[in-house]
C-alpha cells in the first residue's frame, strides 16, 4: 500500500475520467483512493480547520472498494462509476451499517431497511458509498432561525473557504465535501435551493433536476411537489455522469415514469461552444436586489462572459407574477403527509412513526435537539396532514399556474429563451415550485475569497440544453479554484 500522505496531492481536483483512466492502467487501486480520501478528511474535516461535512463515514467503504478492486481485475469494469467514491446526503436511505437521520437526533440510531432507488443504481453501477454527509437539520425544515449547514447530531458544517462565509443549506456538507476534496462526486437534495445554495457557495457545480428526472424513493421528504435529489460536482462533465448514473423510472415514484429523455447520455451535450446562439434572459428585478454591490459587480461581469461566449443576451426580462408564489404553504401541508408516510418505514422499536413523535422526542430531549426551537415542524403539525384544506388546494394550484404558464414559461416564450440567468441562487424558489431543472456553475469570488455562482434554468425535461450552456461557461471562463485548508 503506497503512503496515503504522499500520493494525495495528484488526487485533489481528479476528475471522474481522469480517475477511472488510472485504475483502467492500475496505477493505483479504489482502496488505495478511499484510504487516501478517509486520511484527508481525517486531517481537514474533522481536525484542522474542522470543516466537519461528513456525519457518518461507510464503515465497509474499504473492503466494498477491494472487492471492486477483484471484479475489475476478475471481470472487468461495470462503467464509468466503477470503484469512484461517492458522498451521499444523510436524508438518503442506505441500507447498510450507516444510519439515515436527517441530521435529527431523533433519528440517530435509525437505520433504514431498504436502499433508495438512486443507491441502488449507484451500487449497480459500481460507486463506492463513502459515507454520509451532514446537512441543515430535517434539510432545513425544522426552524426558521436554523443557520445553514447546522444539525443537532452533526454540529456545524463550516465552509471550506472561510468559517466567516455561509456554507449553504441543506444540502451544505454534501457542497462543502466536494469543495475541499473529500470525495470525488456527491448527491445533495433540494426542496427550494438546497442544492443550489450550497453549490454557489461552495464554488462547485450543483444540477437541480426537473421534477421526475430523479426517483425520490427512501429519501427523508419535505414536498412530494417540489423534491429532487441531484448531483453535486467539481466540474460540469462529472456531474452530468453522475445524472447519467441517478436518472430511472421508479415504479414507486410514479412522476419518474413520465421521463421523456429515457437512456440519453448528458455528456454528449457537453460542447464548448455550447452558448454559442443560445438566447439567454436575464431576471434581474427582484432578485438582483437581495445581492450585495460585490456581487452584483460579479454577476454583471459572468453576463458579459454568457456574451462573448457567443450568447445573445436579452437584459432585463420580468418574470410576472412572482410575487404570487412568495409562500411555504405547499411545503407547509406536504411535510406531515409526506414524513408521516416515510416515518411508517423506520424501525418501530425507534418509537418515531409520525411527525407528532418527532416533536415530542425532540421536546423529551430537550436543549441538544432544540437550540433553534421546532417552529416549522409544530407548524406542519398543526394542518390536517390529509391535504384537504382550501389554502393548501389554492395554493398548489397558484403555484403551478404561476411558476409555470404565467411565470417562466411565458417569458421563455414571449422572447424565444433557451434558458433563464438568476444570480447566485435567487431564484430557487420560482424554478422549485415549477418543478423546471437548474444549473449552478462557479462565476467568481468577493475580494475576501467568497464564492459566487451563477444559475441557469430552463423548462422541464431541458437538461441537455442546460448542460451545453454550463459547460460552455465553465470551460469558457475556470472560475473554480479550490479552497486551501
Amino acid at each position: 500500500m503506497k503512503n496515503p500522505n504522499v500520493e494525495i496531492e495528484w488526487l485533489l481536483e481528479i476528475t471522474i475520467e481522469e480517475l477511472q483512466e488510472k485504475l483502467k492502467n492500475f496505477e493505483v487501486t479504489s482502496e488505495e483512493i478511499v484510504r487516501m480520501l478517509l486520511n484527508r478528511i481525517a486531517n481537514y474535516d474533522q481536525s484542522g480547520p474542522s470543516i466537519n461535512s461528513f456525519i457518518e463515514v461507510n464503515p465497509e467503504a474499504i473492503h466494498i472498494a477491494r472487492a471492486l478492486d477483484y471484479e475489475r481485475k476478475t471481470t472487468g469494469s461495470r462503467g464509468i462509476l466503477h470503484g469512484i467514491p461517492v458522498a451521499i446526503k444523510d436524508n438518503i436511505d442506505t441500507a447498510d451499517k450507516m444510519h439515515t437521520s436527517s441530521g435529527s437526533l431523533v433519528l440517530a440510531e435509525s437505520y433504514a431497511s431498504k436502499d433508495a432507488f438512486l443507491v441502488e443504481k449507484l451500487r449497480q453501477a459500481g460507486a463506492i458509498i463513502l459515507g454520509k454527509t451532514n446537512l441543515t437539520e430535517w434539510a432545513h425544515f425544522i426552524a426558521e432561525d436554523m443557520p445553514s449547514g447546522y444539525s443537532s447530531r452533526g454540529g456545524k458544517t463550516s465552509n471550506p473557504y472561510g468559517a466567516q462565509f455561509s456554507v449553504g443549506g441543506s444540502s451544505s456538507g454534501s457542497g462543502a465535501a466536494i469543495a475541499a476534496n473529500f470525495a470525488v462526486v456527491s448527491v445533495g437534495t433540494e426542496t427550494s435551493g438546497s442544492i443550489l445554495s450550497p453549490a454557489s457557495q461552495n464554488g462547485i457545480v450543483g444540477i437541480k433536476p426537473t421534477l421526475g428526472l430523479v426517483s425520490r424513493s427512501g429519501i427523508i421528504p419535505i414536498s412530494h411537489n417540489q423534491d429532487t435529489a441531484g448531483p453535486m460536482a467539481r466540474t460540469v462533465r462529472d456531474a452530468a455522469i453522475l445524472l447519467n448514473v441517478l436518472m430511472g423510472m421508479d415504479p414507486n415514484d410514479p412522476v419518474t415514469c413520465s421521463n421523456p429523455l429515457g437512456n440519453v447520455n448528458f455528456t454528449s451535450f457537453l460542447k464548448v461552444n455550447g452558448l454559442r446562439g443560445k438566447r439567454i434572459g436575464i431576471a434581474r428585478e427582484p432578485f438582483f436586489d437581495k445581492l450585495s454591490k460585490e456581487k452584483v459587480s460579479i454577476m454583471e461581469q459572468a453576463i458579459e462572459e454568457v456574451q462573448q461566449l457567443g450568447a445573445d443576451v436579452i437584459d432585463p426580462i420580468v418574470i410576472p407574477f412572482v410575487e404570487k408564489i412568495d409562500d411555504i404553504n405547499v411545503m407547509i401541508h406536504d411535510f406531515k403527509s409526506d414524513v408521516n408516510a416515510y416515518l411508517k418505514t423506520t424501525d418501530p422499536s425507534l418509537g418515531i412513526r409520525s411527525l407528532k413523535d418527532v416533536i415530542a422526542k425532540n421536546e423529551a430531549i430537550g436543549e441538544k435537539t432544540l437550540k433553534y426551537g421546532q417552529s416549522t415542524l409544530l407548524q406542519a403539525e398543526e394542518t390536517s396532514g390529509t391535504l384537504t384544506e382550501p389554502l393548501y388546494l389554492e395554493s398548489l394550484l397558484n403555484d403551478a399556474i404561476y411558476s409555470r404558464e404565467k411565470g417562466i414559461d411565458a417569458v421563455m416564450n414571449e422572447y424565444s429563451l433557451d434558458a433563464i440567468v438568476f444570480p447566485d441562487y435567487k431564484g430557487a424558489l420560482l424554478t422549485a415550485k415549477a418543478g423546471y431543472p437548474s444549473i449552478n456553475v462557479p462565476a467568481g469570488f468577493t475580494a475576501t475569497g467568497e464564492p459566487v455562482g451563477i444559475t441557469f434554468t430552463a423548462k422541464a425535461y431541458q437538461e441537455p440544453i442546460l448542460l451545453e450552456i454550463a459547460y460552455s461557461y465553465e470551460q469558457g471562463t475556470k472560475h473554480r479554484k479550490p479552497p486551501v485548508l
